[in-house]
């Protein structure tokens, strides 16, 4: 990234964040993933459960096999072998995690996070019921408004993350979204989260680069 370049995300990031603060929401910047990890250990007391919902940017970032280290006590839905019993299970015990950490399919420069969810255990733990919810975003994730984050989920992030699911839905052919009634759709939860009444729950980490969907 050059330094022209470097200038604009930096501004951009800066309303962003403003925006979030306005909505009780807290807004972290980071340059690069060792940066990342140092904050989100800031973050989590040693020791704390913790949860995650489904998220490339975790993954690629890093954020995963930290999580693993042995410091806290991970609900791991992505240990090898898990059985559709254990992974419901940990769905249920994210509720009462005290950290659950997660991407979002987009971010308005209004401080609005927009999410598609399939069926909804990322969304509704991002709602309701962790302690304290860790948003990780790249700066790819900003957009101007909420018409624009649907745009880019429903006709980028969601096609993608059908195909990385080996879904048999029209996207997964096509590239783009025509709101189909496929029994393997995964765009059935559309959420919005505008504002929150506890300003220490939900933190969003915007990373520099892009990562993720």
């Amino acid at each position: 990234m050059d330094a022209n370049t470097k200038w604009y995300t930096e501004k951009r990031v800066e309303r962003v964040i403003a925006s979030l603060e306005k909505h009780n929401m807290q807004g972290l910047y980071v340059e690069n993933t060792i940066q990342l990890i140092n904050k989100i250990n800031e973050l989590i007391p040693e020791n704390s459960i913790v949860a995650v919902g489904d998220s490339m940017t975790l993954v690629e970032t890093g954020v995963i096999e930290e999580l693993r280290s042995g410091k806290y006590q991970f609900l791991d839905k992505y240990k090898p072998g898990i059985t559709r019993l254990e992974k419901d299970r940990i769905y249920r015990q994210t509720f009462s995690a005290d950290t659950f950490l997660c991407s979002t399919n987009a971010l308005t420069e209004s401080g609005e996070l927009y999410n598609i969810d399939g069926n909804g255990s990322r969304v509704a733990a991002m709602l309701y019921g962790p302690k304290q919810v860790i948003i990780v975003a790249g700066v790819n994730k900003i957009v101007k408004g909420l018409q624009e984050a649907e745009v880019r989920v429903r006709n980028y992030a969601a096609p993608l993350d059908a195909k990385r699911l080996n879904k048999k839905t029209p996207c997964t052919s096509l590239g783009y979204c025509v709101d189909c009634r496929s029994e393997e759709r995964i765009c059935n939860d559309f959420v919005v989260i505008k504002r929150q009444f506890d300003p220490k729950r939900i933190k969003v980490i915007l990373i520099e680069g892009s990562y993720g969907y």
